[in-house]
């Protein structure tokens, strides 16, 4: 069985009913100049509780694809957000 990938990352806004969208940040060194740059992407994650407002710091952790675009479901809330 493959292992499942975990993401972490901050809630940027509630999309619907028990869906939120997760700013992933990761640093990776740019090829030619040698300094570490940062990318972002933004994920779907499933909120099966509705729990999560935007601002706060999750994990999500991978599952099987529950629409078009989600196929990671809430693991644990890291912290709170101000909001």
């Amino acid at each position: 069985m493959a292992l499942k990938r975990e993401i972490q990352g901050v809630v940027v806004q509630k999309a619907g009913e028990k869906t939120a969208t997760i700013l992933v940040e990761r640093r990776v060194m740019h090829p030619r100049y040698r300094k570490f740059v940062k990318r972002f992407k933004k994920y779907l994650v499933h909120d099966e509780k509705n729990q999560v407002k935007a601002g706060d710091e999750i994990i999500a952790i991978e599952c099987r694809p529950l629409s078009k675009n989600k196929s990671f479901r809430l693991k644990e809330i890291v912290s709170v957000g101000v909001e």
